[in-house]
């Protein structure tokens, strides 16, 4: 990116009751050693918590981390809010351990991508330059 291009404003989230965050703090650090703006939210968010945080940030992107194994009501619950609040733009993606079919699922009502464990951070922080760009275009 340019001098002159604003960061990528990225939020990371932790929904639920699910308090393992280590790989969620990796993938912030990497996405903000790549130059991104990075608001990593905490653990034991609300998608309303969530959803608030993406639109007073005005983020483009949307990180949301399960290992909890309910990462369907989570992703589910904020892509509908998403577009309810006129965000549907925002790149949404879903790390942790995702089974196959909840992947697929998840991308069918709005997920951009799921990225599952021993994903490469490079290969997240370029699909999210990829898109934002692409986007932005």
């Amino acid at each position: 990116m340019s001098e002159n291009t604003p960061p990528i404003k990225v939020v990371v989230a932790k929904p639920g009751l699910d308090g393992h965050d280590r790989g969620a703090k990796v993938v912030a650090r990497a996405l903000r050693d790549a130059g991104m703006e990075v608001v990593y939210t905490g653990i034991f968010q609300t998608p309303e918590s969530i959803l608030r945080a993406v639109i007073q940030e005005d983020a483009a992107v949307l990180g949301l981390s399960s290992l909890s194994g309910a990462h369907m009501e989570y992703a589910v619950d904020l892509c509908r809010m998403l577009r309810e609040n006129d965000r549907e733009d925002v790149l949404f993606l879903v790390g942790g351990t995702i089974p196959d079919d909840d992947a697929a699922h998840l991308k069918s009502v709005g997920v951009s991508e799921v990225f599952g464990p021993g994903a490469r951070t490079g290969d997240i922080i370029a699909y999210i330059e990829e898109r934002v760009r692409a986007a932005a275009a």
